[in-house]
């Protein structure tokens, strides 16, 4: 794995900073200036600046003599050993380059310092944070051409190539959303060929969605079947990356039947599904994979988005008295609670809100390059400026990393869909029983009292591992909370074998992530295996093999991953 990619996968662990997928959906449909504009919240940092000029004089005073003691040869500043923007050592040896990096961390450090003396309301200040942290990383020295020791070593190295490499990546980048550094080449990878390869079949195929089964690979399989809900952003395929790589492939491979909802890539024709054709969606295919399987009960994992509306679905079935047909509930990077779910949280009120339904109206859908553009911009410095360096100055090609292609390969979601989450982010409704609804039933998910199996990445910038283990409070049945190493995705993209990999267990969930955190100890290694020796528990047994995949009504139609993956 590159630097890059440790850095994109890694990142700090995520705090204040990170933010709830629901409220990032609100956000992404207004484009980035108005995200980069801090509003009143400016206003009122000043204001406060204002109210305090010792501070103000303080922090000034301080830049001013470090400015003197870098231009005298005298400071200290260094940048941290982790910091891979300024590892090359020209940036320590030529005087001028240490020169600038030394007044680019000291005014860096005086707007971080200045912000925590203004002492903002927290709405306020998450904004501003948002804005200075994009700004400072903007500004960074290794980003500039004229100075960079990267950009003249490749310049020399190649020949004058670079330059011109670089400059067509810029073209090309420009050129069609999301206009931020590419991450991963169109060609390094082919869904259905490199990607997504684990043997199955498309048993259904609706308009919203397929419904892909998996063979079996071992002589025995548990009677229960599980049915995995993705996110309704981006591919499914997350679930199913290259061999060794696949969580399908793992489960398959343990003796598991597998069945995954493939999310048709919608249009402007589908702009009226909404939350309640999705979780229509996901009782057919519960349905379907029940019928097949023979069985009256399965087990069911939601995914991010995916897990909103499977948990919306559970209630449903619980207030029809459908509650035994679940066996067990699988929640994996997905938030319920959505308090003071970070800057998006903070960004978002009730005009926002209204103006980002509009747009999405407008066009009958939400674009997930808009998306990717804004979760790029969250995390500026992993994310837009190392690869500004990589692609424009060094004019090199990103690394080709599944993971990277998967997240630049987005789908659409339709504009009432993108209504309803951005509403119950607004609302916070699945906190309150009755306060959403799901297929005319009320959602009330303290009546969930199935076993749960709750996943986060203690890394994660979408979904604060403390805003995923709040799920634990709001479920009704027994959950054991898993925090996983990583991020978003590399939390769910963990095979075993990885030796930095680690998660944490505790034998109890008290109502403060915190004291949870406490109380957990570390385990090495996947939780692919202890997810697995949780679902064999709730399995119902072993059973021979099914000679074929499909039943009566489900023969099987196309090979996995299936056609909807491939829509564009």
């Amino acid at each position: 794995m590159t630097a890059q990619v440790a850095d994109l996968m890694g990142a700090s662990e995520a705090g204040a900073e990170a933010a709830a997928l629901d409220l990032l959906l609100a956000m992404a449909a207004l484009g980035p200036l108005r995200r980069l504009v801090p509003g009143r919240a400016g206003i009122e940092f000043a204001a406060r600046l204002a109210q305090r000029p010792g501070n103000l004089g303080r922090r000034m005073g301080w830049l001013a003599a470090e400015l003197g003691r870098v231009g005298l040869g005298r400071s200290a500043l260094a940048p941290s050993a982790r910091d891979r923007r300024f590892n090359d050592p020209a940036w320590t040896s030529n005087p001028v380059l240490r020169r600038l990096v030394q007044g680019y961390l000291a005014a860096g450090r005086t707007a971080e310092e200045l912000l925590g003396d203004a002492d903002l309301e927290w709405r306020d200040a998450e904004r501003m944070a948002f804005v200075v942290d994009n700004l400072v990383q903007a500004l960074a020295p290794s980003n500039n051409p004229v100075v960079s020791p990267l950009f003249w070593k490749a310049l020399i190295d190649s020949r004058g190539t670079s330059v011109i490499r670089g400059a067509r990546h810029l073209a090309a980048d420009l050129a069609t959303a999301p206009r931020v550094p590419s991450m991963a080449q169109a060609d390094a990878f082919e869904v259905g060929t490199s990607l997504a390869v684990t043997p199955g079949a498309v048993v259904l195929r609706t308009p919203v969605f397929e419904l892909l089964q998996y063979e079996p690979q071992t002589p025995k399989v548990r009677r229960t079947p599980l049915l995995i809900v993705p996110p309704t952003i981006n591919r499914f395929y997350i679930l199913d990356l290259a061999p060794e790589r696949s969580l399908v492939e793992y489960l398959v491979r343990s003796g598991q039947q597998v069945f995954v909802i493939a999310w048709r890539n919608p249009d402007a024709r589908h702009r009226d599904w909404g939350a309640d054709t999705y979780g229509q969606a996901i009782v057919d295919a519960q349905d379907a994979t029940q019928r097949i399987c023979g069985t009256e009960r399965s087990l069911l994992l939601g995914l991010c988005s995916g897990g909103i509306l499977a948990a919306m679905v559970l209630a449903h079935l619980a207030a029809t008295g459908q509650r035994e047909r679940v066996a067990g509930f699988g929640l994996a990077v997905a938030v319920l609670d959505q308090a003071r779910a970070g800057m998006a949280s903070a960004a978002l009120d009730e005009v926002t809100a209204e103006a980002a339904v509009a747009a999405s109206a407008a066009r009958g859908f939400l674009d997930g390059r808009q998306l990717a553009e804004l979760f790029a911009w969250l995390r500026p410095g992993d994310l837009i400026w190392s690869y500004w360096v990589n692609n424009y100055l060094q004019g090199r090609t990103p690394p080709a990393f599944d993971i990277l292609y998967w997240n630049a390969d987005t789908t659409r979601m339709p504009a009432a869909l993108h209504r309803d989450f951005v509403r119950l982010a607004m609302d916070n409704s699945l906190t309150r029983s009755g306060a959403a609804s799901m297929l005319g039933s009320p959602v009330d998910l303290a009546k969930l009292d199935m076993d749960a199996y709750v996943v986060a990445g203690i890394a994660d910038h979408l979904c604060p591992w403390q805003s995923c283990y709040r799920s634990t409070q709001l479920l009704g049945g027994r959950s054991r909370f898993v925090l996983s190493t990583s991020g978003h995705i590399a939390s769910m993209v963990n095979p075993p074998g990885n030796e930095r990999a680690s998660f944490r267990t505790a034998p109890a969930n008290p109502p403060d992530p915190a004291e949870w955190l406490d109380q957990a100890t570390t385990q090495p290694g996947s939780w692919w295996p202890d997810y697995v020796r949780w679902l064999e528990e709730r399995g119902g047994g072993d059973k021979a093999r099914p000679r074929r995949l499909g039943a009566a009504g489900f023969r099987p139609i196309d090979p996995a991953p299936g056609t909807y993956v491939l829509d564009r």
